[in-house]
């Protein structure tokens, strides 16, 4: 996918609703070679996604040895947005707590005490951490109105090609 393409689907209105949301879920393969897809807090800074982990988390290993990701970013109405990204994970360890750490978990419900005790948990519980990096290599947005899955619009391709037949 050319990058003018991946442009032009992060920017669309719906992919920056999703793209303002809390939480994605980041796939990657284990260092047993199985699949693994876990829900992670991020924040897009207009061009990378960026997720922060713990030093030790068990994925930054399969990350090193495969960096390939897939992200999903979603809704849970009918009928749902659905924002994919493929990309490559860029790991950078970071001492203490990394700015977007603390703004990716910026629209949870807190009241201000509460982001008070949050953060001071968070920055007594880590010495650093680790952002991860996805510069997207390729995006579809399915939105089930303008857009649909891949196997849903070459159906409908198939069947309009034997309407004209």
């Amino acid at each position: 996918m050319r990058p003018d393409e991946i442009t032009e689907v992060l920017n669309r209105p719906i992919s920056q609703e999703l793209l303002a949301r809390d939480l994605t879920r980041l796939a990657y393969v284990a260092k047993d070679g199985t699949p693994r897809n876990v829900p992670i807090a991020f924040t897009w800074n207009g061009s990378q996604i960026v997720m922060c982990t713990a030093t030790n988390a068990p994925k930054l290993p399969a990350l090193r040895e495969n960096p390939m990701v897939a992200l999903t970013i979603d809704t849970e109405v009918h009928p749902p947005k659905i924002l994919l990204i493929r990309g490559r994970a860029e790991l950078d360890v970071v001492d203490g707590i990394p700015d977007e750490y603390l703004q990716m978990n910026g629209t949870y419900q807190m009241t201000p005490e509460q982001r008070v005790d949050w953060e001071a948990q968070v920055r007594s519980l880590y010495d650093g951490m680790v952002r991860i990096v996805v510069t997207p290599t390729w995006a579809k947005l399915i939105d089930f109105e303008t857009t649909l899955p891949s196997a849903v619009e070459e159906l409908i391709r198939q069947r309009e090609e034997r309407q004209r037949a």
